[in-house]
């Protein structure tokens, strides 16, 4: 029988609580605002994490200058994570803007405008 919850699973979880934390007590950085992050994925061998984060930010040149920045201290944060987590090996963090959350409030705002725009059949 396999596990419904696979190691990967359980690391993904475990990394993602453990990287909040990290971005928001440890790492000191100007151009960091406030950082989400959404999902943590890793590989099968546990070699490469895919993180995707959403920044609260104005436009779309500071979220692309964030994500850069997260992946130029992805060295520092690994090694905040070696120290946190019981694995022997960590995984190579890479970091990605999930705009999954912008898309939602565009579909949001169309549905907004196309309910205010609606013939009404009051008779």
């Amino acid at each position: 029988m396999a596990k419904e919850y696979g190691r990967s699973d359980r690391v993904s979880s475990q990394m993602q609580k453990e990287l909040s934390f990290i971005l928001q007590r440890e790492v000191k950085d100007s151009r960091l605002g406030l950082i989400t992050i959404n999902e943590v994925m890793v590989s099968k061998d546990l070699a490469v994490a895919k993180i995707y984060i959403t920044a609260l930010t104005v436009g779309d040149i500071d979220k692309k200058a964030q994500v850069k920045c997260l992946n130029e201290l992805a060295p520092v944060i690994r090694h905040a994570l070696a120290k946190r987590m019981r694995l022997r090996h960590i995984s190579e963090l890479r970091f990605f803007y999930d705009d999954s959350f912008d898309t939602g409030m565009r579909v949001a705002e169309l549905l907004s405008d196309v309910v205010k725009t609606a013939p009404t059949d009051e008779q």
